[in-house]
């Protein structure tokens, strides 16, 4: 009996991250009682700054989101469509696609920004604006010590958030071209934990992880949660009040067009590095910056 090829293993698909039915419903239910936009708000401004510095007028937009209704209302004329994990984006029928605050949720972030990069025409933007960083990172040590010293378990109540330099090679997967990625960062202060619980639902960023556990957390392991982001995350200007940040990443990328600045060729330099750094009566070469945690 002759033998027969093995085909070959379907692709692996990408982990579950995120129930999405429950963030659907996480979503709606701060819709209905008050949405809380103000992350939107300061993306929204930011992303202005970065349009406003770049010598185009964009009349194709696209904005993927899970907040709709605010970018409707801040990009009149844009087309907006939910973070599915399949887009309802065509093929080059954009020169702006904007995917905002949604992209912590995806289980797979690279194929989300490879669909963005298809909807661009040639020499079109990409422009993701995501929390990352150190996000709510002592909201999630604090839940994480109480729940080890109340159960000795451990279970997943923040969303992982991708670091500025992973998340700006996710461009460079997707085939963009001239990739960049910067971060901002926006402090704010809150009366305890439980307030900052109360915005996270409101602006529909709870806990929609997949993994997490599907019974009510007991009173006893939110209040020592509480007591110890107090210490981790205390407010340096009013006692009594924990103050947290919410890094904001800002990814750009271009959909690759000839007319783009192209990399030279490895060997073709005219002109030696050192040469150009020699010191001269209008430059000397200072030394290095004292580390600020010198101070």
């Amino acid at each position: 009996m002759s033998a027969r090829p093995i085909p070959d293993p379907a692709p692996a698909a990408p982990p579950r991250l995120t129930d999405r039915a429950a963030l659907t419903r996480q979503r709606a239910r701060a819709g209905r009682q008050g949405r809380e936009d103000w992350l939107h708000e300061l993306a929204q401004d930011e992303i202005e700054d970065r349009l406003s510095a770049i010598n185009r007028r964009f009349t194709a937009p696209a904005v993927v989101t899970g907040a709709p209704d605010f970018w409707a209302a801040a990009m009149p004329g844009a087309r907006v469509v939910p973070d599915d994990p399949l887009l309802a984006l065509e093929p080059a029928a954009h020169d702006l696609v904007i995917h905002a605050l949604a992209l912590h949720w995806a289980d797979d972030p690279v194929g989300q920004i490879v669909q963005c990069a298809r909807a661009l025409r040639p020499d079109g933007l990409f422009l993701a604006v995501l929390p990352g960083g150190r996000t709510l990172a002592p909201l999630r040590d604090a839940l994480a010590q109480a729940e080890i010293e109340l159960t000795g378990g451990l279970s997943p109540r923040v969303a992982p958030m991708g670091e500025i330099r992973d998340l700006g090679a996710l461009l460079q997967r997707a085939g963009l071209a001239l990739p960049v990625a910067d971060q901002v960062t926006q402090m704010v202060s809150y009366r305890g934990l439980i307030p900052l619980a109360r915005d996270l639902r409101a602006m529909g960023e709870g806990n929609a992880l997949a993994l997490r556990l599907r019974r009510p957390t007991r009173r006893g392991m939110i209040l020592r949660a509480a007591e110890i982001l107090e210490g981790l995350a205390p407010d340096p200007q009013e006692p009594g009040r924990i103050r947290v940040g919410f890094d904001l990443v800002f990814l750009t990328g271009w959909a690759p067009d000839a007319s783009q600045p192209q990399p030279l060729r490895p060997g073709s330099a005219t002109a030696r590095l050192a040469d150009a750094l020699k010191p001269s009566p209008d430059r000397q070469p200072c030394p290095p910056s004292p580390d600020p945690r010198d101070r």
